[in-house]
């Protein structure tokens, strides 16, 4: 489905992907404290593999028209 017609999966692409390195994050520290340092080393590789998601709107604003007056 294409994210232009389904505004909510737009929104919910950053918060999953902010996610996603939090949780990537969280198991790199563990690896290193236990130490793991080469699956840390893979657990960071991972979280930079992560696609940047240009946060864009699902639809352009709509635009008031010229003879609407604002007061």
């Amino acid at each position: 489905m294409d994210a232009a017609t389904n505004p909510v999966e737009t929104e919910t692409e950053p918060t999953d992907r902010q996610a996603l390195l939090l949780m990537l994050s969280y198991v790199e520290a563990e690896c290193r404290r236990l130490g793991a340092l080469e699956a840390a080393r893979h657990a960071a590789m991972a979280a930079g593999l992560l696609p940047e998601l240009a946060l864009q709107p699902a639809a352009p604003a709509p635009r008031r028209p010229r003879s609407l007056r604002l007061h």
